[in-house]
């Protein structure tokens, strides 16, 4: 674990309580470490982050024009969403397109994060979970295709195979050097250095730019812009960073604590893995690294202080200790 630095620090009545350990690249689209904190080569399981590139074998193959798929549901292909109405009837609408049954869906069904925010709760299925998105456009790349639906989790599967195949050219890797996995939903996975996964966004963020996945780049990030609020969801951190983008970052959110942020203008993007895997401090890293490059102005800076967590408070909502940023980005090593 020498790889990772202090990079998040977690007071109690001014005694240290917790230090969050992690790691930090700022890479351009060429994967070129632009400044760091610890190792910035970590191999880090890209988790949700990977969404984006999942979808490429279904962008590159013209699969949302050929279904007829909005805009928003290009967004929910990249999503981590909360279950609201709003994203569960998008996913519906995906799966109405593709002419396949919501069972046909093999992400599970888990507690919406709705609910677990506090929103009504109800009866909820396999369309709720936060993946779905991502499996609804897997659903409909197999029905363009004519492949299988039964097994298209398979890490064998063709449509799983141009996965591997289309993530690993984004990443600027081969397909084996990239480290198999099986996330959450149940569907494959992907291990990469991290400034490999920062320089992926990066050429994401590059639009048409990119002279490999262009259009397909810029559709997606034009899509994760214009509805961030289907890429998370209420209250959630990527609707805060990309609101707060004003159309320019874009920003994706994954389990255990990774975080990228790419910069449309700059065609760079800072990937964060913390350690113990925390949210809370993968956040509060990621708007500290964003301030550090230059990329804040004063508003975005107030937009996001939320996201910093400074103040920890009780239950009853008292303040009881404080979290700061303990690192400083250096050079490429």
């Amino acid at each position: 674990m020498t790889g990772f630095v202090p990079l998040i620090e977690a007071s109690r009545g001014g005694t240290t309580e917790c230090i969050h350990f992690g790691a930090i690249a700022v890479a351009d689209a060429s994967a070129r470490v632009l400044a760091r904190a610890g190792d910035a080569h970590w191999l880090t399981f890209t988790r949700s982050t990977l969404k984006p590139l999942q979808a490429l074998p279904f962008m590159q193959a013209g699969g949302p024009r050929a279904l007829g798929f909005t805009q928003q549901q290009v967004a929910m292909l990249c999503a981590s969403h909360s279950g609201e109405p709003m994203h569960v009837a998008q996913v519906q609408g995906m799966l109405d397109k593709a002419h396949v049954p919501y069972r046909r869906l093999q992400c599970g069904c888990h507690v919406p994060m709705f609910v677990e925010l506090g929103q009504a709760a109800g009866a909820y299925d396999e369309r709720h979970h936060n993946c779905s998105g991502k499996h609804a456009g897997f659903l409909a790349c197999c029905v363009q295709h004519g492949w299988a639906l039964d097994s298209y989790l398979a890490p064998e599967h063709p449509l799983q195979q141009a996965i591997r195949r289309d993530v690993a050219r984004a990443a600027g890797l081969a397909p084996a050097d990239l480290q198999p996995g099986t996330d959450g939903c149940s569907a494959p996975n992907y291990a990469m250095p991290l400034a490999s996964l920062a320089g992926a966004y990066a050429r994401l963020a590059s639009g048409e730019a990119d002279t490999e996945f262009g259009v397909s780049f810029a559709h997606l990030a034009d899509a994760m812009t214009a509805h961030p609020e289907l890429v998370s969801g209420t209250g959630r951190n990527d609707l805060a960073f990309m609101r707060a983008g004003r159309g320019d970052f874009v920003s994706k959110a994954g389990a255990d604590g990774v975080q990228v942020v790419a910069s449309r203008s700059r065609r760079q993007a800072v990937a964060v893995k913390i350690a113990d895997g925390s949210k809370v401090a993968a956040s509060a890293a990621t708007v500290a690294a964003l301030d550090q490059l230059g990329w804040l102005d004063e508003r975005q800076r107030e937009q996001l202080r939320p996201w910093r967590a400074e103040v920890i408070s009780s239950v009853r909502g008292a303040p009881v200790g404080a979290r700061r940023a303990v690192f400083t980005l250096s050079g490429p090593a």
